[in-house]
Formats: C-alpha cells, structure tokens, sequence
C-alpha cells in the first residue's frame, strides 16, 4: 500500500521570500520610488515659498504615508482595505497644480508666510476629498467594465510617457531658466552664487539664469551607465542576481559618482534621529467649496490612475481582481488623503515605476513591497534615514528611473496589443488621446491663457488622457455600434461569439466542471 502525499503550492503573490532576499528586493523598489516620493513635497514647497524646515516636514510626512498606505495596499485589512497585490504607493503627481493654485489663491500674501492660510485651505480640501473618495471607492470598482485595455493601455502608457521627463531633470539639473529685466539702469551686473550664474543687463532685456551643471556631458554618461549595467546584468545573469540589476546598477552608478564629487552627505550629519510631523502643522484646516471640488477632482482622476496600475500588475501576477479587490485598493488611496489632510502630506497612487519593476524583476511577492512599506515609514520617522537615501546622486537615479518610466510606457503598449482595430475606430481614438494628453508634456504653457479650473485638469497629461480617452470609448465603443461595450476586448469579443466567460458577475472565479460528478471544482 502506497500512501501518496500532496504539497500545496503557494500562490507567487503569497510567497514570503527569505529575509535577505526581501530586505533586499524591498530596498530595490525603494530606491526606484523614492525620488518620484519626495519629487511632489520638495516641487509644491518651492512653488509656495515655504522654507527648508517646512519642506522637511513635508518630505517626512509624505514617506510616512507613502509607507502605511504601501503596507496596507500589500497586506491588507480585513475585507476592508488593500488590494493586495505588489503595489507601491506614492504621492501623485496630480494633485500638484490644484494644490499650489489653491494655495496662491486662497493665500493671504505672496511669500511663505501667505501661504499658510492657502496651504490651510489645501488640507481641508483634501480632508473633505479623502471622505468623498472612500464613499465612491466602491460604486468606482463597479466601473471596470468601462476600463477595457483601450482605455487602460493609452492610460498607462502616457503616464510613463508624462514622467520620463521628471527623471531627465535628474540627469540634465535644473533647466536655465529666463527672466525679465525691468529695470531702468545699464550695464546692472546680476550675480547669483546658489544658481551659479551672472549676466550684464540693459534696459528691456532678458536675464538668461544659466546653471553650470545643466546638461554636462559627465552627468548624461553616468546615468547611461546605470542603464547600461541594469541591461547587461538583465542579459546575463538570470535568479536573484538578475532580479535585483536596477539596485546593482543604482550602486554600481552611485560609486562610479564618488570620485566625480556628486556624493553629498553633509546634510545628514544635520539631521535629526527622530521626528513625527504634527498634524495641521500649517494651522487648522479651512473649506472653500471650489477648493474642494478641485481636490475631489483630483481623487477622481487618482482612482482613475490606480485602477489602471492595478489591473496592469494583476495582469503581471496572473492574479485577477474582482470589483471587491479593486475597491479595496481605491479606498486605500482614499485613506491616504484623509491621512494626508491631517498630517500635511499628498494623496498617494500605485506608483508606475514601480509596476515597471514587477515586469523587469518578474517578482510577485506581495510582501517585498510590504518591506518597501516598511523602509518608508522608518524614513517618515527617522529624518536622517530620509536624508541619506536623499544623497543620492540624480544622474543616478534619473538613469534608473527613466530606465522603469519607459517600462511602464511598453506595458501600455503591452496592453494595447489586445485591442482589436478591424472595423472600429480605436486607432483614432488612441491617437486623439495621445495628442491631447501629452500637449502639456510638450508645451507645459500651452494653456496659459485659459481658465485656472481649466489648467487644473487638462494642465496634467494623465488627466486629459484619462478624460479623453474615457468619454471617446463610451461614445465609439459603448453607446455606439449597437451599444456593445466590449468589443475592443478580445475576451469580450469571444463572449460575444458564444463562449462561456469563467468570469460571474460577482467577481468569484467559477471552478472547472468535472463531468464525473457533474459539480465545478
């Protein structure tokens, strides 16, 4: 008699890798993440005037959020919270024009001190939002069906499209900018030690402020070499040495940049050990309807975004998700704009760099983010942390970056390969989305002239991506040809032909029939 024994297997989303292996996998998504994290508090801080210890404040408060709502979108809550998939969660970018809009227009007086009245309005906009987005989260789930991989790939394309170029600034430094002179003297000599430039002026004439650094030959080859590296090792080795060639190449990247004098670490040694950012640290949160509309825009689009991110990596671990998965993963970003309001920091999205470090790494692990989760709050909590991971060199980052921007971008592309175009008008409506869209990439001032509420929305390329291509599927694909909203989907389109979807209405996949017994398995 033989007794035979059966091992079950564990789902690769489920694993639980060593803990070397998560530390450092955990570490990887880390350094990919993290300068898009502190991209939005440092961007929003300078536009509004604020100085180092209040950008700080949003820097640190901005990780610890970033991390509890990456620890919960990977482990989940209960049937509550969590979509739990390897999803990184991170500050979005588009939440940074309404808020320095807001902020400049409900401000007292230009400087940082006017700001904080704005800023004030900024939190109880985004306190009011965060509600509104955790009681849509689930009615937003139920609209997947209306999120085919037409709309989803264009989505997702354009938002690696959008963000390469935040990475390219990495590289390049900060763009010379051009400013106006006005005064009335010649011959004025205008020197400026921080922006490392000075220029002779007249009358009428413009002031070109050059940084010295922008654009140096040095810079652009040490981010080519990271790219090189993550290429080479990807090509070459193959297990964990291969899965981990984008933390080799930020290394490899960040000790070739020693000697060339781009590591700084004085700001560390300034640091505190320890710090929690007070709530309301700006003052007690103020409402203004239009403030909040504009922020409840903004959740829209945001869930828009993750919704998109999210069905992409369900699709890299081969894990459907059901309405209930997705509308735990959106009230989590809901949740973290509530958290926001109260501790000054950004409602946080699946971040896109991150997806394209799933599909480089083929790592399924949920509990590797969870670990990247976890990094984060140590850095929200231990400013010294945060400061060390900040030093970094740009041409380092950037090169990797760009590198899982670009990823991202052929996952969209990926994507759109299962859209049908015979006999339909998907192509027109890819391509008015794409010109669309990515205006504001191209001419960040193209709608200078317009509306404030009007450069709010269509000022952001994943926005007016989002809006345009949503509105022209429904007009083509849903309301039109017979009212058919599925046949842009392959699988949709098999429906329709006769066959049986193993996908029911409740989100449950059906077990396989076993004709034996005549019950499903």
């Amino acid at each position: 008699m033989s007794i035979r024994t059966t091992q079950k297997t564990v789902d690769p989303v489920d694993e639980v890798l060593p803990a070397p292996r998560l530390i450092v996998l955990g570490l990887q998504h880390l350094f990919i993440m993290y300068a898009g994290a502190v991209a939005v508090p440092i961007i929003v801080g300078a536009a509004l005037g604020l100085g180092k210890t209040d950008i700080a404040i949003l820097i640190n408060a901005d990780l610890l959020v970033s991390g509890i709502a990456t620890i919960i979108q990977s482990v989940g809550i209960s049937k509550i919270l969590g979509v739990r998939l390897p999803v990184v969660a991170g500050a979005t970018f588009t939440v940074l024009n309404p808020m320095i809009i807001i902020a400049t227009q409900y401000g007292t007086k230009p400087g940082a001190d006017g700001h904080i009245k704005g800023l004030q309005v900024v939190y109880g906009a985004m306190l009011i939002a965060g509600v509104f987005a955790l009681i849509i989260a689930k009615p937003f789930s139920m609209l997947v069906r209306f999120f085919p991989p037409l709309v989803t790939g264009t989505v997702i394309a354009v938002i690696g499209l959008s963000l390469i170029g935040a990475d390219a600034s990495l590289i390049t430094g900060k763009n010379p900018t051009t400013l106006p002179f006005g005064g009335n003297g010649a011959g004025i000599t205008i020197t400026d030690k921080a922006e490392g430039f000075t220029a002779t002026t007249k009358a009428g004439s413009q002031v070109v402020v050059q940084n010295g650094d922008y654009g140096k030959v040095s810079h652009i080859l040490l981010a080519g070499l990271v790219v090189l590296v993550i290429v080479l090792i990807s090509r070459f080795f193959k297990g964990f040495i291969g899965q981990i060639a984008v933390l080799l190449g930020v290394i490899v990247g960040t000790l070739v940049a020693w000697p060339m004098g781009l590591l700084d670490f004085s700001s560390v040694g300034s640091a505190d050990w320890a710090g929690v950012s007070e709530p309301f640290h700006f003052g007690p949160p103020q409402f203004a309807a239009a403030a909040i509309v504009s922020m409840c825009i903004v959740m829209l689009v945001t869930y828009t975004e993750s919704t998109a991110d999210m069905l992409a990596v369900s699709e890299m671990v081969d894990r459907p998700l059901s309405t209930n998965d997705v509308a735990r993963g959106l009230a989590t970003d809901g949740l973290s704009a509530v958290l926001a309001g109260f501790m000054n920091s950004f409602p946080d999205t699946a971040y896109a760099e991150n997806v394209g470090l799933v599909e480089i790494t083929k790592i399924k692990s949920r509990w590797v983010v969870a670990v990247c989760g976890g990094f984060l709050v140590l850095l929200g909590l231990i400013p010294k942390m945060g400061e060390l991971v900040a030093a970094l060199p740009g041409p380092v980052i950037g090169g990797a970056g760009t590198v899982m921007f670009a990823m991202v971008t052929a996952v969209g592309i990926r994507t759109l390969a299962k859209v049908s175009f015979v006999d339909n008008q998907n192509l027109l409506i890819i391509a008015v989305s794409l010109s669309i869209g990515l205006l504001p990439v191209i001419a960040p001032d193209f709608y200078r002239n317009f509306p404030d509420g009007f450069q709010t929305i269509f000022g952001s390329a994943i926005t007016s991506t989002v809006i345009v291509v949503f509105v022209l599927n429904l007009i083509f694909n849903e309301f039109g040809a017979g009212g058919k909203g599925r046949e842009n989907d392959l699988t949709g389109a098999a429906v329709d032909a006769g066959a049986i979807s193993n996908q029911p209405e409740d989100g449950e996949p059906l077990r396989p029939f076993d004709e034996d017994d005549g019950v499903r398995r």
